[in-house]
């Protein structure tokens, strides 16, 4: 494979990632809006994108399955227009119901489908495997090159052209994707006979299930999942109910991005040389003791844009070890789908830290008690790694 062949699928995943992240992220700069606009309250609205974190998850096995027997390239392409349409129909989302379908539904299903899983699986399979561990920090760090650009571009929109134009923008912006979809086109292939031994889907399913190595990774992405989704979402709100600027809100998330691409490059660069567990046992700890002192500090806006480049740097870090643990473990045959499930267990994570973030507000006035189950779940995440085993799992010899 020549190096501009490279560069060029390098540059299509990231920048997938980048707009779907990028324009997710964003949407929880419109959540006062919109709750102004409905009346609906912060639980309803809370509610939506906890579905739509849920909704990610459940899409990505379900996708990576399709990917991996008809190719990327037409998964890609449907979850990009869906984003557009879901991000373009919020616009007149007036009902619960209504904004769990275009928020909860149509943008988290097709970020699902142009979702990391679908998005490394394709890189394992076109790039080579000297190259796959620097490609995988890349794409990752385009996802935040995409938080960074696009999630200050809303806010500055926002207070342009209105709300609701500009998340038209927004959807607009995510058809623009389209073309980059043809790029990462094809589907894994199984082995040639008598090199490795063929093993059907359900084969490999059931095997990875009964492998205590793939079900301490999904307890751990869990964890990564509960805190992306609960910071994500009320990072706003958090900055309120400090009575500072929501542009420290903006900023902030926007400031994770940058933080993100450091760390992706970072982590990319160490899977060359260490372990990938203890570097995913590293990434958890550093959150614990972040959000540890973010507590206790006096909430300014230096202190939101530090405590943002701590979170940055491992915001997506755990994203590149975790696919190449299962694509140690299992190889690049069902890689989409294996961790397509892997997401899905970071995406339940993902729903109760969207949802539980707005009971907890609206019970207690307060985010502290999300911010004391975020240090126990990560601390919690660190440990289970440490007994993973990096190595493969021979597959069950099946007549093809």
């Amino acid at each position: 494979m020549t190096r501009r062949n490279v560069y060029l699928i390098l540059a299509a995943a990231a920048a997938i990632f980048g707009l779907t992240l990028g324009i997710r992220t964003a949407l929880a700069l419109f959540i006062s809006a919109i709750n102004t606009q409905t009346g609906l309250g912060l639980v309803a609205i809370s509610f939506a994108f906890a579905i739509s974190q849920l909704t990610w998850g459940i899409a990505q096995p379900f996708a990576g399955a399709i990917a991996d027997r008809y190719g990327a390239g037409r998964v890609l392409g449907a979850g990009i227009l869906m984003i557009a349409a879901g991000t373009a129909l919020t616009t007149v989302a007036g009902t619960t119901w209504a904004l769990a379908f275009t928020i909860g539904v149509l943008v988290a299903m097709g970020a699902g489908a142009a979702g990391p899983s679908i998005l490394l699986a394709a890189m394992q399979r076109l790039l080579p495997p000297e190259k796959r561990s620097i490609g995988a920090g890349m794409v990752t760090a385009g996802g935040s090159f995409g938080q960074l650009a696009i999630v200050p571009m809303a806010q500055g929109l926002i207070g342009w052209i209105g709300w609701t134009t500009a998340l038209l923008w927004l959807g607009g912006l995510a058809a623009a994707a389209l073309p980059l979809a043809w790029v990462l086109r094809g589907k894994s292939e199984a082995p040639a006979t008598g090199t490795t031994p063929h093993e059907p889907f359900g084969q490999a399913l059931k095997r990875a299930f009964g492998d205590s190595n793939y079900m301490l990774l999904n307890a751990g992405f869990f964890t990564c999942g509960f805190h992306v989704a609960f910071i994500s979402t009320h990072l706003p709100g958090v900055v309120d109910a400090c009575q500072l600027p929501a542009s420290v809100g903006a900023w902030s998330l926007a400031v994770i991005g940058l933080g993100n691409m450091i760390g992706s490059f970072g982590i990319g660069w160490s899977m060359n040389r260490w372990r990938f567990k203890s570097l995913l046992a590293l990434v958890y700890a550093t959150r614990a003791v972040a959000v540890a002192v973010f507590l206790v500090a006096p909430k300014t806006e230096l202190t939101f844009l530090l405590f943002a480049v701590v979170l940055g740097v491992s915001w997506l870090s755990t994203v590149p070890p975790t696919a190449g643990l299962v694509a140690k473990f299992y190889g690049p045959r069902y890689m989409a789908t294996l961790f397509g499930v892997v997401m899905l267990s970071h995406q339940i994570g993902g729903f109760l830290g969207a949802y539980l973030g707005g009971l907890a507000f609206e019970a207690t006035g307060s985010y502290d008690w999300m911010w004391y189950a975020d240090i126990a779940l990560a601390l919690g995440a660190a440990f289970v790694h440490l007994p993973i085993r990096e190595k493969p799992v021979r597959p069950v010899a099946v007549p093809a």
